[in-house]
């Protein structure tokens, strides 16, 4: 991580707060047996609460090595989970080839939940034309809002994620915000079609999730020793899954975004992100780190075909895709959004200690400023 992150900020000894995010994760989920003691009684808890239902726990699903590896954990520690899928249309063969046989392998049922492609399109491209880098926050939203539905629908209270900030590290604010009010003024501004069944989400509704349907995210990967490269090879071994090489690279737009559109537009490697979780961790050296990040994101021949099949899935001409990819950097305080609340929300929960203290270290006042 370095100064091309907008937020980031040092302190006197030169220490970033991504660092300084990681060192608490770590304070909240050591290594030790401590860990695996909430762990077990975290299981007990979840068991007990889905007792006498067809399943205990939800798990989303993309085809990606942390999903499936929460999924394999959950049924390795004898959970019942039901696995969910979003649909964005953007998904690539290799992605749904692995979540099928992961399932199979596991006995796992699928219930997978399919945008409307015309109304998600016309937001997709809404987001394009509002040329920030957060172009794929409304997938992002939509996932968590329909996580959220279908945990309420089945009567269950957690979902087990596959987010770990020892392989993945802490996404900048600048890089990857989303609100409701963010997402519908961006589409307002830029869109064409009326949003009629986008699974939107307000701070209010996420409140109210958490609050009055007491639904919990448990981030189940950083509470085992998450080694990627031992994972992909248990996973080769036992459910068939197959690497992508690169992370989230199970979306094919995702690919498009991350390998080129980031980069060209935005100067903006999100490889930073996952080698410096890895070198923190211990699962890569900074010297490998420095050495890899010289080359280029993508094959050049491969981000040929995505860039033309992305151009032709959204009705683009070349120039008018080229023109949007012309147009000036902007932020989602560019536009109307619900940043400060979010500020307020989060701030006063860590004082009142119903947060993590990480929270203290987030970007809200240095993006402010800029």
């Amino acid at each position: 991580m370095d100064d091309t992150v907008q937020g980031i900020f040092f302190d006197e000894k030169g220490e970033c707060n991504f660092c300084k995010i990681h060192n608490e994760m770590e304070k909240e989920y050591p290594h030790d047996e401590s860990l695996k003691k909430r762990m077990d009684k975290l299981i007990d808890v979840i068991k007990k609460d889905g007792k006498g239902k067809k399943y205990d726990c939800i798990v989303g699903v993309s085809g990606g090595i942390d999903s499936t590896y929460s999924l394999y954990i959950a049924v390795k520690i004898g959970l019942r989970p039901l696995a969910v899928h979003m649909d964005n249309g953007w998904d690539s063969e290799l992605a749904v080839n692995n979540i099928e046989r992961m399932l199979k392998k596991m006995g796992v049922e699928l219930h997978t939940i399919v945008l409307d492609w015309e109304e998600f399109k016309d937001l997709q491209i809404s987001f394009l034309k509002a040329s920030v880098p957060d172009v794929e926050m409304p997938t992002d939203v939509a996932i968590t809002s329909i996580l959220y539905r279908v945990t309420k629908e089945e009567k269950l209270h957690y979902i087990l994620n596959g987010q770990s900030f020892r392989t993945g590290g802490k996404c900048p604010i600048a890089w990857n915000y989303g609100d409701k009010k963010y997402i519908k003024s961006v589409h307002q501004i830029f869109g064409n079609k009326k949003i009629k069944s986008f699974p939107n989400l307000s701070i209010e509704e996420q409140i109210s999730f958490m609050f009055i349907n007491k639904i919990k995210f448990v981030p189940i990967l950083n509470y085992v020793d998450y080694d990627v490269n031992n994972v992909k090879n248990l996973l080769e071994r036992e459910v068939n899954w197959r690497d992508y090489n690169i992370k989230h690279y199970e979306s094919i737009y995702t690919r498009f975004v991350q390998s080129y559109l980031l980069p060209k537009k935005f100067n903006i490697d999100k490889r930073k992100i996952h080698f410096s979780a890895l070198i923190r961790s211990g699962q890569m050296t900074r010297e490998k780190a420095l050495e890899n990040i010289k080359e280029l994101p993508y094959q050049e021949n491969k981000i040929e075909e995505d860039k033309e099949y992305v151009i032709k899935k959204f009705g683009f001409t070349k120039e008018e895709f080229e023109e949007i990819m012309s147009r000036q950097p902007k932020l989602f305080l560019d536009y109307p959004n619900s940043f400060r609340l979010q500020r307020f929300l989060i701030k006063f929960g860590y004082k009142i200690g119903k947060l993590s203290k990480k929270h203290k270290y987030y970007e809200w006042n240095s993006l402010l400023k800029t």
